[in-house]
């Protein structure tokens, strides 16, 4: 018997203790577009799971954005059963009219589709293929945003998506370990063209920003990166535990948040528990911005008798009788009135 590749063999080590975190119940599916990252992850958990004693499926989502892409998706659906997955299932969504540009378009019509059907199969959780380079491309990508330390954080190994268990168990495997895995197993991944496409932020840092940086300080600048995105994480773990207790002492007995409350916290929690309330408010999390957030930090730290405070969905918050408030809807704003007090 010939000796198991070491990249075949690292990433089934990972899918195995990614499997192993689960409980014992409902089967897993993996996201595969045919590209050697998910390629590499379905194959390690088509050999891994079955040897746990668990079911593991695949679901493959065809954008409809380039040609051929239905004919890819089906050859991707044969392998995959062929290789002793199952469900196999090829989801067609439609990205036009979404929100955001494109890229984000296909995301969030690519997750909406892979919940809907783990949801349908009721899978214990949803395996993708993200590896430590795409890691360091998220992390550099939101350095240049000036995002902060949620954003810099990367993508969590692990996180809660429309009540499905996402994982990513190929964070700390790089890019060239899938595409060899892929060599040794005899697979011919699909190579995206949108990956290479210069228009898009992220294919420009892939192609010219991390080979450069990879240059001029050496191979493990990759390492380093997706070590940071891990020190951070584990650090607004716990600031965000912190801040839900503030956010409880912060609930006024009448509605809102007490105004004294808010000012005696430290800013990072404060911004925390602001970002949370406006969550519960309604504002998406995908539209609520740095700049909604100091809006409503505005009106704690530095009120002035300003008006409200507009958060994405149309929402309001005025300061009100020494508590941050949502705005009726038929409730005027504008300058401080007389029946509106610090």
């Amino acid at each position: 018997m010939a000796p198991l590749a070491p990249p075949v063999a690292a990433i089934r080590l990972v899918v195995r203790r990614a499997l192993a975190e689960l409980p014992a119940y409902g089967p897993v599916l993996v996201a595969c577009s045919g590209g050697a990252d998910s390629l590499a992850l379905a194959a390690a958990t088509a050999f891994v799971a079955p040897r746990a004693g668990r079911a593991a499926g695949l679901v493959t989502v065809d954008h409809g954005l380039q040609a051929g892409s239905a004919e890819r998706a089906e050859t991707v659906a044969r392998w995959a059963e062929q290789a002793g997955l199952a469900p196999v299932e090829v989801v067609r969504v439609d990205v036009a009219g979404r929100p955001g540009g494109p890229e984000a378009a296909a995301r969030a019509a690519r997750y909406q589709a892979l919940v809907e059907v783990a949801g349908r199969h009721g899978a214990t959780a949803l395996l993708t293929g993200h590896t430590r380079d795409d890691q360091a491309e998220t992390v550099l990508l939101a350095l240049a945003r000036g995002a902060g330390p949620r954003g810099l954080a990367g993508m969590p190994a692990s996180r809660e998506l429309g009540g499905v268990r996402l994982i990513r168990p190929l964070l700390d495997i790089d890019r060239a370990q899938t595409r060899a895995a892929c060599r040794a197993l005899g697979l011919t991944p699909w190579e995206d063209p949108h990956n290479r496409d210069p228009a898009y932020a992220r294919s420009r840092v892939r192609a010219d920003v991390l080979p450069a940086l990879v240059r001029a300080l050496g191979p493990a600048v990759l390492d380093n990166l997706a070590r940071t995105a891990r020190l951070v994480a584990a650090d607004n773990r716990v600031l965000d535990d912190l801040a839900v207790a503030a956010l409880a002492e912060a609930r006024h007995a009448e509605g809102g948040l007490a105004v004294k409350v808010l000012a005696d916290l430290a800013p990072a929690i404060r911004a925390r528990v602001l970002r949370a309330w406006a969550h519960e408010l309604g504002a998406a999390p995908a539209a609520l911005s740095h700049r909604h957030v100091t809006a409503l930090d505005a009106l704690v730290t530095a009120w002035r008798g300003q008006g409200a405070a507009y958060l994405p969905g149309g929402l309001r918050v005025l300061r009100n009788a020494g508590r941050l408030l949502v705005a009726a809807p038929d409730q005027p704003v504008g300058t401080r009135s007389r029946n509106v007090r610090r």
